[in-house]
């Protein structure tokens, strides 16, 4: 074993509560290094009366590395565990000492999880994991009232927008619409910032507690969420609290009265008189003059900031935060910030975007999730770009999925596209192919997130060309991606492998992806053929009735009892086939062809009639 390769610490992603009983344990190895692995766990003051073996399996695997989790149950809520690791007829042990090839009689060199306390468990709402959410910018998604319409709005047919013009969308369009959205099927509603703004994308708030008033007012609001919810669509909004607009009241009073401002310690201010030129002399976001940071360091910005974060939620009880920017926003105030919300509505969704490793804000005292960008790169290098291949984007998303929690995973917000980057079909002009990335964006653990338009066909490259009007002309949509999309939301939210499986890449080779979401009732495979020729592949199955992933549905039943009969594979949806063979089970597939197929759990004959 190269002992180099294998990682393992106590805490962050290796080691954490999943829930209240339950504490995940992680061990990363050389590929294709280690046959097994185990945990030795017990109390650390009972052990010799706790103390078991528990198998650990493997999750995933990359270029270099392979991936193992165990579930473990401390009977007092304490744990001390080591690991041993197998390879062929080589035993090595894993402590918090270092590696050996004797079992260590000495529990205390063990790796030590203190107490499992329920209040730091990291629990994202359960809703979300089963949530499709459609994603709206308010200025380009129906105009409901064109009274409220700002000043030279541009015609709705319009389809070259200016990084300045406005079209007139507002939240009574949304409200004429949620027809539409219903029958589409989503149940989640992310919306980009709505208060009062001078920009139409609103990410510059002069007024957090107004509805921009060329949106409408928050009675319409509240309305608006209420109707959502009657429907059973949960809504949530965009919060901008890493920096303000130059309209903000309090910043204009800097601006006016420089250093006698009593505001004057809620920004960044390098040097005054303030200046915009050659560059500004308080912090900003990035750069932008007319973004200037809040300092949330100081305490009278952070109550001003929560109160707002609260009004919202008590005003129009919408069902979560989308915060922008929120790297750049201080720790102390985001562990605030959640312990407010979650006081206020226990099952309130708290998103981050953030772009790189987020793990320091994702240890249960801050973030439910965070935006999935780097899955949105590895899919869209694989099936826009063709900068990798299938195995390169198994290996990419393994590693990903290994960095986190598992309930973070389960609750993190997947896109293929937004409001910041060009639309799908821009950036795959190939429909058949662009449906393949839609798919798995579908397939992967979290929550799928369409951007409006995305669904009929809409076009655009980057901002402000991705923010055309929608396309609300039925002559012009495409009713044929509508259908797929309806079809996949559907599938998404009456297959709970989907929303609560575990998740694998069991075959990935060039153009061919394999992924197989389980859970205890069946297993999903989703087939996918990224290649211009027919395809074929084949997946083997191990001798065992179960196999590492199947190790959290529990031990495998006693195999004496009867016959293993393992039922027949169903395409439910897609085009090609899907059979049992003799040793596992082989998928063909059209050229750009993809499908979807059950295959119920194994069952027992006990030869008396009876299946288990």
């Amino acid at each position: 074993m190269l002992l180099e390769a294998i990682d393992h610490r106590s805490g962050q992603a290796y080691c954490y509560a999943y829930d209240e009983r339950t504490v995940h344990i992680r061990l990363r190895t050389k590929k294709d290094d280690v046959d097994a692995v185990h945990a030795l766990h017990g109390d650390k003051y009972d052990w010799e009366r706790t103390a078991l073996e528990t198998r650990l399996y493997k999750t995933g695997s990359d270029q270099l590395f392979d991936y193992w989790q165990g579930e473990l149950v401390p009977p007092h809520y304490r744990l001390r565990y080591a690991f041993k690791l197998t390879s062929g007829e080589e035993v090595v042990w894993l402590t918090e000492k270092g590696f050996g090839t004797e079992k260590s009689q000495d529990p205390l060199t063990f790796f030590d999880y203190p107490f499992l306390w329920p209040q730091e468990v990291l629990k994202p709402p359960a809703w979300v994991k089963e949530a499709v959410f459609y994603q709206i910018f308010p200025d380009r998604f129906a105009n409901g009232d064109p009274a409220n319409d700002p000043p030279g709005v541009r015609p709705w047919s319009d389809s070259d927008p200016g990084s300045y013009d406005f079209y007139g969308g507002d939240l009574q369009g949304v409200y004429d619409r949620i027809d539409y959205l219903t029958s589409l099927g989503v149940n989640a509603i992310y919306f980009t910032p709505l208060f009062e703004a001078a920009t139409n994308h609103k990410y510059d708030t002069a007024d957090y507690k107004k509805v921009d008033p060329g949106f409408g007012d928050t009675a319409l609001l509240k309305k608006l969420v209420a109707a959502f919810h009657e429907r059973g669509i949960r809504v949530i909004l965009d919060a901008v609290f890493n920096h303000s607009g130059e309209g903000f009241a309090p910043f204009r009073d800097v601006r006016e009265k420089g250093q006698e401002s009593p505001y004057r310690d809620w920004f960044h201010i390098k040097e005054y008189p303030l200046r915009t030129e050659p560059r500004p002399s308080y912090h900003c976001f990035a750069f932008e003059s007319h973004m200037p940071k809040l300092n949330t360091a100081n305490p009278e910005v952070r109550n001003y900031l929560l109160d707002v974060a609260e009004y919202w939620v008590r005003e129009c009880d919408i069902d979560g935060w989308r915060l922008d920017v929120a790297n750049e926003v201080d720790h102390e105030f985001w562990r605030e910030f959640r312990k407010k919300l979650k006081a206020l509505k226990p099952d309130f969704y708290i998103l981050g975007e953030i772009w790189h490793d987020a793990m320091p804000w994702l240890q249960g005292d801050q973030f439910d999730a965070v935006m999935n960008y780097p899955a949105t790169d590895a899919i869209l290098d694989y099936f826009a770009k063709g900068e990798i291949d299938a195995r390169e984007l198994g290996n990419r998303i393994n590693r990903l999925l290994a960095s986190y929690p598992q309930q973070v995973n389960e609750a993190a917000f997947n896109i293929l596209g937004s409001h910041d980057t060009p639309r799908l079909l821009t950036r795959i002009p190939d429909e058949a192919k662009a449906k393949l990335a839609v798919m798995l964006q579908f397939t992967l653990p979290g929550t799928p997130c369409i951007y409006y338009g995305d669904e009929i066909g809409m076009q655009g490259g980057s901002d402000p060309d991705c923010r055309k009007p929608m396309q609300w002309d039925a002559e012009r949509q495409n009713h044929g991606l509508l259908a797929f999309y309806r079809m996949l939301i559907e599938l998404r939210r009456t297959r709970r492998a989907l929303s609560e499986g575990t998740f694998r890449f069991v075959y990935a080779e060039k153009d061919q992806l394999i992924v197989l979401r389980k859970n205890a009732e069946e297993e999903l495979y989703i087939c996918v053929n990224n290649s211009s020729r027919e395809a074929s592949c084949h997946v083997f199955e191990p001798e065992s009735a179960y196999s590492d992933a199947d190790a959290q549905f529990g031990t495998p039943p006693d195999l004496e009892r009867g016959n293993r009969i393992r039922p027949e594979a169903e395409v439910i949806l897609g085009q090609g086939s899907f059979v049992r063979t003799e040793n596992g089970l082989s998928a063909a597939l059209p050229p750009f062809g993809w499908l979807v197929a059950s295959v119920p759990l194994w069952r027992f004959d006990t030869g008396q009639g009876d299946m288990l």
